[in-house]
């Protein structure tokens, strides 16, 4: 099945490039404003093909989006000089709204998977933008918090001296500070962490809470001060996220999809764990919290809502 991915700069190109290395998909079809950049991202990637899946990867236009299953979005300005917050929002909604329509003209059956960052609020946009079209709100999906659940088991495991994938964490609400780590549900091997933790002999200390969460919620900040931008893992989180549409997997990811109501706030776009199929979002699901996590829920969804009302969505 054919993906197509309309932005190429380092997050587009690392989502086109984890999938060449994954094997997912059967063509790769590159799109951007730069048609130069896409070309070159195209064609080195084409390169590594023989060392990976051998799939055809090339570079186009809109039009060359048809017969695409999956478009994947990473397009958008980045924050100018002086410029707010809601500018660059505003700007983004506008990008969107000329993007939109011509991946859907191509490719009307395509899901649609959004990366472009603040990343809820873009999906909550294109998600709007598409459903002008006829597109169900659950075949627009955002990357969400699938990065920062993937940050967060990863350093548990690293803590516990376990393999990640043995770890079951999430991160839910917003992709950005109000994002909320899910302790109280954190399981290892289906063991409660508490009690994983405490036969390891590796405490889980209010004191490491505490450092895990600023870890987490700074990761991007970190990564950013060091060499200006993020990519390999929202690259990689992608990927998987297209595997799962395009083999049905029904697999449960933390992303960003629409919500009527969060903790009586909404409409509003944010992640929480969702079966993800070749239907798009097929099921959202609310976990248990403890107080203080679903306050810090409702404030997440608070946030989110007030910049999604600003942009008038």
């Amino acid at each position: 099945m054919k993906i197509g991915i309309v932005g190429c700069g380092q997050v587009g190109s690392s989502s086109a490039y984890a999938c060449a290395l994954r094997g997912i998909g059967s063509e790769l079809v590159l799109v951007d404003k730069n048609a130069d950049l896409a070309r070159a991202q195209a064609e080195d990637i084409l390169h590594a093909t023989p060392f990976a899946a051998a799939m055809p990867v090339s570079a186009g236009n809109y039009g060359d989006l048809s017969g695409a299953a999956i478009v994947m979005i990473a397009a958008g300005a980045s924050q100018k000089p002086g410029e707010t917050r809601l500018d660059l929002l505003k700007r983004n909604a506008d990008i969107l709204g000329g993007i939109i329509p011509s991946i859907l003209k191509a490719a009307p059956d395509a899901i649609l998977l959004i990366a472009s960052n603040p990343v809820d609020i873009m999906t909550h946009m294109a998600a709007s933008i598409a459903a002008e079209h006829g597109v169900a709100r659950g075949r627009v999906i955002g990357s969400g918090t699938i990065l920062d659940t993937a940050r967060f088991r990863a350093l548990l495991a690293q803590h516990l001296g376990v393999s990640s994938h043995s770890v079951h964490a999430h991160v839910l609400g917003e992709h950005g500070d109000s994002e909320v780590l899910h302790w109280s549900g954190a399981t290892v091997s289906n063991l409660p962490l508490a009690d994983f933790s405490k036969q390891m002999e590796r405490p889980v200390t209010p004191a490491f809470k505490e450092e895990m969460d600023e870890a987490v919620r700074r990761a991007a900040y970190r990564i950013i001060q060091g060499k200006g931008a993020t990519w390999y893992g929202i690259g990689a989180g992608m990927a998987r996220l297209a595997e799962s549409i395009l083999r049905d997997e029904r697999a449960v990811f933390t992303c960003s999809a629409y919500h009527e109501k969060i903790e009586g706030v909404g409409p509003v776009t944010l992640s929480l764990p969702a079966i993800v199929s070749a239907k798009g979002v097929e099921k959202i699901f609310y976990p248990q919290l403890d107080d203080d996590e679903s306050a810090a829920l409702k404030r997440s969804a608070e946030i989110l809502r007030e910049a999604i009302t600003s942009i008038g969505f």
